[in-house]
């Protein structure tokens, strides 16, 4: 009998959020970028939008913005609906989506930035 995977859901990402959806916010994906559920991402400084975590960056994507809410493809143009988990959240740690590459110290680095903006990671049981 095959096996049968499920892709993750949002439920396995978001564990808690504030009423009347005050921990999301709608944002822009820059173009040129396929980014998953549970991403971990930041944001540029010039134009608002969001990349994918960069630690080694110095564009404003060097710093956790939040964590997508919804997988967003947007190879081609921008996209326009991205939900971000902004704030005032709990996610689960073995959800997050990290960069390739992404050393111990700077995905500690990124959690403490989410913490500071009120996203808590936490392992899911």
């Amino acid at each position: 009998m095959p096996t049968l995977t499920q892709a993750p859901t949002l439920g396995d990402l978001l564990k808690y959020e504030a009423p009347n959806l005050y921990s999301r916010e709608r944002s822009t994906v820059a173009a040129g970028q396929y980014l998953p559920l549970g991403a971990v991402v930041g944001r540029m400084a010039a134009t608002g939008k969001l990349k994918a975590l960069d630690p080694s960056a110095a564009d404003g994507t060097e710093v956790a913005a939040g964590v997508l809410g919804n997988a967003v493809d947007a190879t081609l143009i921008d996209r326009e609906d991205a939900i971000l988990i902004a704030r005032h959240a709990i996610v689960a740690r073995g959800a997050l989506v990290w960069p390739a590459g992404i050393t111990a110290a700077q995905k500690a680095a990124a959690i403490a930035q989410l913490e500071a903006r009120g996203i808590l990671v936490r392992d899911s049981a």
